[in-house]
């Protein structure tokens, strides 16, 4: 009789256990799948620019330091806006903003086709920085209306999945634009790279505002027991935190707490991984010997490979230990070490791939580890402020690092003062959140199954 009973009790656990996954495989699917969509699409302006950098340097008349001043001032309206987006998001909902936002950008990065001057170009990416902002700390918030502290790495990662995506299609397909669409009706192969990979987000952004639902209870394709089974999730985490003294000002309960800071700036050095990957890749392999766009853009794919595969081995360990400080540190370490190897080995092709490949690691596994952290300790109320301005003071990196890259590689000729440099900050950024965010300030629920 006893073991009857311990064998119905397994079966029924087991039972609970498929639906709890089924439930979230449901929520995935639908979800993340689009918001995945939105986001290689948000990256392949970040890939394009890069690729379109040489061209534009002939036909605008750009310097290094002129193609880095018009990256960095993309951040600008970008920082200045991040916080306000996010808790307006929080007010009217995720589909209004993310439509808001991507049609927005689409738009702006449609109309730099048509750019003739420099200024043009430093204005378009002001313009773009500022419709953008908000779109990467929304979509962390919105993960917590639907996932739980113990699945919350490990569906980011599957998020900064499409950062590696877009690199991986965006190098090739970029590559390909340019070798094939030279003065196609008039237009140069950079105007038709800007308005190919602009118009599917204006698309997108319209689809978004029928397609997305703001929280759990909302969704129609949810069944009562699926929309109990987050709920309860939901409700368990937050039963983990302090409570929270209720205050209007939720920015300013935020910006004091000095967490805020420490994770700012480890969050910091993602961007300036990202500045390296993203604007200068295609620059770094053609000076290890490769000339043909093509070859460019099909090499350009491979340090991305390398750093999704990363991110999912070291985002899956992370939710299964609930461990997030050391697994931080150790992926800012490798990209640490990639920057640093980087100007040494930048001859030989195949090991200026593998530093790149080391730096992206860092870039997408320290991504998907740290945005897991804030929803650990801040409160429902502080969430928003908190993760806005965590994202908005960590860009200050991305600000400034296109901008002393750009400035460096003009006066020496060479990135490696600047690697070298920006493999420093990297270390020190995983430094600062491993000794400045005690372990015992992390309460995440593991999860069980009922």
């Amino acid at each position: 009789m006893a073991k009857s009973t311990v064998t119905q009790f397994l079966s029924e656990s087991d039972a609970a256990a498929a639906r709890v996954e089924a439930t979230y495989h449901k929520v995935t699917w639908r979800l993340m799948s689009f918001i995945f969509v939105c986001w290689v699409l948000n990256y392949l302006d970040r890939v394009n620019v890069s690729f379109a950098q040489f061209h534009l340097k002939q036909d605008l008349g750009l310097s290094d330091a002129a193609y880095g001043l018009g990256v960095s001032l993309f951040f600008i309206g970008y920082i200045l806006l991040e916080v306000p987006s996010t808790l307006w998001l929080k007010k009217i909902g995720a589909r209004l903003t993310i439509s808001r936002i991507m049609i927005l950008w689409g738009g702006i990065s449609t109309a730099m086709a048509f750019m003739t001057t420099p200024t043009q170009f430093y204005v378009a990416r002001i313009l773009l920085g500022a419709a953008e902002a908000g779109f990467w700390p929304g979509i962390i918030l919105y993960l917590t209306y639907w996932y739980p502290g113990a699945r919350r790495a490990r569906i980011t990662s599957r998020f900064l999945l499409a950062i590696a995506a877009a690199g991986i299609i965006g190098g090739p397909l970029s590559g390909w634009i340019l070798h094939n669409f030279v003065d196609v009706l008039g237009y140069k192969n950079w105007q038709w790279l800007f308005f190919l990979e602009g118009i599917p987000a204006l698309v997108m952004g319209v689809v978004a505002f029928f397609y997305l639902v703001d929280r759990p209870q909302e969704a129609r394709w949810l069944d009562d027991e699926q929309k109990r089974i987050i709920l309860d999730a939901l409700a368990a985490d937050r039963a983990e935190k302090k409570p929270a003294k209720h205050t209007r000002h939720q920015l300013l309960v935020a910006l004091k707490d000095p967490r805020v800071y420490v994770l700012a700036a480890g969050w910091g050095t993602v961007p300036l991984c990202g500045t390296i990957l993203n604007y200068w890749t295609p620059t770094i392999i053609r000076q290890a010997g490769v000339s043909d766009v093509l070859n460019v853009g099909l090499l350009s794919a491979l340090p991305y490979i390398i750093g999704a595969l990363g991110m999912f081995a070291v985002a899956r360990s992370s939710d299964v230990r609930l461990e997030r400080r050391w697994h931080f540190f150790l992926c800012t370490a490798v990209g640490a070490l990639g920057g640093f190897l980087l100007p040494v080995l930048s001859g030989n092709t195949a090991a200026a791939i593998i530093c790149l490949g080391m730096i992206s690691i860092s870039y997408f596994g320290a991504a998907a580890i740290i945005w897991s952290i804030p929803p650990a300790y801040l409160s429902d109320d502080a969430a928003a402020a908190g993760i806005g301005a965590i994202s908005s003071l960590g860009q200050v990196g991305a600000f400034c690092g296109p901008i002393a890259l750009g400035w460096i590689k003009t006066m020496t000729g060479s990135l490696a003062i600047g690697l070298s440099a920006i493999a420093a900050i990297v270390m020190l950024g995983g430094l600062a959140v491993l000794i400045g965010v005690p372990a015992n300030t992390l309460r995440e629920h593991a999860e069980e199954h009922s």
